[in-house]
């Protein structure tokens, strides 16, 4: 039975979409079996992968017109697209009874096909991230390191738990790690620390460092492997997904 597991911020630009397309990739590349969700109506994740205009997305799937179609991306790499229709499905979907666990019985349909089912949430605490929360095992926080890298995390922990309590009592934080990392700035060795005293086993070694190599990727519709495999976000992504093995 696969693990979900969902990649969420609500603070945009610390580096979600690439985590969740690279933890993805990484995971894949260790022999598992992988399915990303593109549950973001910024369709970046299925941009990146060079995909465009796909007819059957996480939308219609959501809309309950057909159930998730998958498309290969490499061998035992699959992706759920998503567009930019996906915008209007808060309102479209608040009416509908159980629209908290729409995403979780789509899930459960594929769930033993894959080692693992990796969620891009959107970058806010509306209904889809609720879906993508219910649906998951995990959740996995990407936090630059940065000054305000920590405010507003105590309002997406707060969402987690009230999920936990209400929707999914297995739902846990399944890890935090820093992006953006650069080691010569005191800044981001503080924050670093400081993340680490509040999460404390929570956070992951792994940093993953300023690469421009990861910011270039996705202009090709490629993941940092096939982008540059000895880049320092191929690297450090590879070792984030050896880390996520481990806890499993």
């Amino acid at each position: 039975m696969g693990k979900v597991i969902s990649i969420s911020n609500h603070k945009g630009g610390v580096g979600k979409t690439t985590s969740a397309i690279n933890i993805g990739a990484g995971l894949n590349k260790l022999g598992k079996k992988v399915l990303l969700i593109d549950l973001d109506p910024q369709a970046n994740l299925t941009q990146s992968l060079g995909l465009t205009n796909q007819e059957r997305t996480i939308y219609g799937s959501l809309k309950g017109e057909y159930k998730l179609e998958p498309i290969s991306i490499l061998k035992d790499l699959d992706i759920v697209p998503s567009t930019l229709d996906l915008s209007g499905a808060e309102i479209e979907l608040s009416s509908e009874p159980g629209r908290e666990y729409i995403l979780k019985e789509l899930i459960e349909n594929v769930r033993s096909e894959y080692d693992y089912i990796i969620i891009d949430s959107p970058p806010s605490l509306g209904l889809l991230t609720i879906n993508s929360f219910t649906a998951a095992d995990e959740i996995i926080i990407p936090l630059q390191a940065q000054f305000l890298a920590m405010q507003g995390l105590s309002k997406l922990v707060e969402v987690v738990e009230k999920i936990k309590s209400r929707l999914n009592k297995s739902l846990k934080v399944g890890g935090v790690f820093i992006t953006q990392y650069d080691g010569r700035k005191v800044l981001n060795r503080d924050v670093f620390e400081t993340i680490n005293e509040h999460f404390k086993s929570e956070v992951f070694k792994t940093k993953i460092r300023d690469n421009i190599a990861l910011a270039e990727a996705p202009a090709q519709g490629l993941d940092i492997f096939r982008y540059n495999s000895k880049s320092n976000g191929a690297e450090d992504y590879l070792a984030l997904s050896k880390e996520i093995l481990k806890r499993k």
